[in-house]
């Protein structure tokens, strides 16, 4: 987990900094869903043709984790395939999409900090946890 403080001198600036973090989490999440098309039509004939070569020798088919190997916190997949792949974006592009959805969230809810007008004096303080605003302290000096 990453918290981050970041200081503003005006609402202005924390709303184009959110903009410009939805409009980059958009374009990650749209690279990823184009690499997903990409792979599920490959994950799908491997799992279709891994389907008959079974039903041709006869067995049933056991856990998709041969190869998996836990390693402190992680997993290691040896001999990776479309299917494993596939499985990665998926959980990559859920992450990106509820990223977007509270980084418009926060975007929404800010606005009516707009309200204030004139922030001269005062510094506007965003503690972000993994990119999300969490709470913002409003400093006058």
């Amino acid at each position: 987990m990453v918290v981050e403080i970041k200081e503003f001198e005006s609402v202005e600036e924390v709303e184009k900094a959110l903009d410009k973090d939805i409009s980059e989490t958009k374009s990650r999440l749209g690279e990823c869903l184009r690499r997903l098309d990409e792979v599920r039509s490959l994950a799908e004939k491997q799992k279709r043709i891994r389907q008959i070569i079974l039903k041709l020798a006869g067995k049933k088919a056991v856990g998709n984790n041969l190869g998996e190997i836990d390693v402190d916190g992680f997993t290691v997949v040896l001999d990776a395939n479309a299917l494993d792949e596939l499985t990665a974006i998926e959980s990559s592009v859920r992450s990106h999409q509820q990223m977007l959805l509270s980084l418009q969230k926060a975007r929404e809810s800010l606005k009516p900090l707009s309200d204030l007008g004139d922030t001269d004096g005062m510094t506007i303080m965003v503690v972000e946890n993994e990119g999300i605003p969490e709470r913002i302290l409003l400093k006058i000096s």
